[in-house]
């Protein structure tokens, strides 16, 4: 099993960055195949805390390549002051490399997405205002810049031009808003785009050579299935693909044969950005639930919404992956509850229902539970299933029986080694 996904199962914040720089020891390359900025990767080992944004989480394992596909949108300003920011490791052109087929970007793609977001108001789609959805608007549009056209001024300068008249029609007619410079916009090409062009190269032929001299490659993707552009909470996700089918085009190797999907899953659901939540928790019980768990913290300026786990969701993010195995973090989050809720249906229009329903009628869907006995101490030492208490064993085997996917490790605390491996 050479080529491996690494992929989230709901609504993203599930655990996935702990997980690639666990399982990073055992790759050669980790791939970032999608998403940008929007979204952070909190990581804790032995050389201290990081938050991630843009870098791939394998960045802390010595000799492990790690490469920003195609298929990210690559902002080089935050890219810069994220590698500044990585006290404690060092990141150079030989352990990052960014695909030169990587879209830029652009300051303008920030300023659309707070244009819009004002636009729309109480009717807004939950952006974080970081520039995605204008981003990969304009991808599909053919309207972006190439990290590799860096290595080519003149025609840089006169695609930098014939851009800077096409959005100031968006800028100027549609928002009101000041047009954008040539001059600004080459200004702040050359100051942050020249510092990232030693990292950039041409990864497809890296990885075909990879591929082919047998590497193991591991696809880190952002965000979950219910985010994902086709198949997610439409209109309230992101805007591409976050499945685990994509991870070989937006890593720049299509044909490349994904031979492992390991999704990921909380203990509990937890949702950053708007959009239908069926089993959130609010008021006073949600602002407890999140204090208990430790996510009473905000996530970019958003507080995290929280509720039970929602086996309905985790069932189709699952199908939706194809997920041959799953982890499941924060177990050790529950340790306090007596009985601990889990959502097996949700019942809508006098109907339970097990399956998804269509976007559309997940606000008219209300959460069915069941209750399990909960453990009651603290586990976050534990490092062997078998010593596991009981109600915990049961919690985990209920959710691999209405998941249909086996879970082969559970974390048990945020540090890299607090997991358990199961089977």
């Amino acid at each position: 099993m050479a080529c491996t996904a690494l992929v989230g199962i709901n609504w993203g914040d599930e655990g996935k960055g702990r997980m690639v720089d666990l399982l990073a020891e055992a790759f050669d390359i980790v791939v970032r195949f999608q998403g940008g900025a929007n979204a952070g990767h909190k990581i804790i080992n032995k050389f201290g805390k990081f938050d991630l944004h843009l870098l791939p989480s394998g960045v802390c394992r010595p000799g492990v390549v790690n490469i920003l596909g195609n298929g990210v949108a690559l902002d080089p300003e935050t890219l810069i002051k994220e590698i500044a920011d990585q006290k404690g490791i060092e990141i150079t052109p030989e352990n990052l490399m960014i695909s030169e087929r990587a879209s830029l970007l652009l300051p303008w793609h920030r300023e659309l997405d707070v244009l819009e977001e004002a636009r729309l108001k109480d009717k807004r789609d939950g952006s974080t205002k970081q520039g995605i959805a204008p981003f990969y608007s304009d991808k599909n549009q053919k309207k972006t810049i190439l990290a590799g056209e860096l290595f080519y001024p003149e025609r840089l300068k006169k695609h930098v031009k014939e851009l800077c008249a096409w959005k100031n029609l968006t800028l100027e007619k549609i928002y009101g808003a000041k047009p954008a410079s040539e001059k600004e916009l080459m200004a702040w090409l050359n100051e942050y785009c020249e510092q990232i062009k030693p990292f950039i190269k041409n990864t497809r032929d890296y990885l075909i050579k990879a591929d082919s001299d047998h590497k193991r490659i591991l696809f880190e993707a952002q965000l979950g299935a219910l985010r994902d552009l086709d198949f997610g909470i439409y209109p309230y996700t992101t805007s591409v693909s976050t499945l685990a089918s994509y991870a070989p085009i937006g890593a720049g190797v299509p044909g490349v044969e994904v031979d492992r999907v390991i999704g990921v899953i909380k203990a509990y659901s937890t949702c950053l950005g708007d959009g239908p939540f069926v089993t959130e928790y609010t008021g006073e019980k949600g602002d407890q639930f999140r204090k208990m768990c430790g996510e009473d913290e905000p996530e970019g300026g958003r507080i995290v919404r929280i509720g039970p786990i929602d086996l309905v969701a985790s069932k189709y993010g699952a199908e939706t992956q194809a997920a041959t195995e799953l982890a499941l973090t924060k177990l050790d989050m529950l340790s306090d509850l007596e009985e601990i809720p889990l959502c097996v249906g949700y019942k809508l229009d006098g109907q339970v229902l097990t399956d998804m329903p269509f976007p559309a009628a997940l606000d008219r869907c209300e959460p069915v539970y069941e209750t399990m006995k909960g453990w009651k101490c603290d586990i976050s030492g534990i490092r062997n299933w078998w010593d596991l208490p009981e109600e915990a064993k049961a919690y985990v085997n209920r959710i691999e029986h209405a998941v249909g996917c086996v879970i082969c490790w559970i974390s048990v605390g945020p540090e890299r080694h607090s997991i358990i491996r199961r089977g």
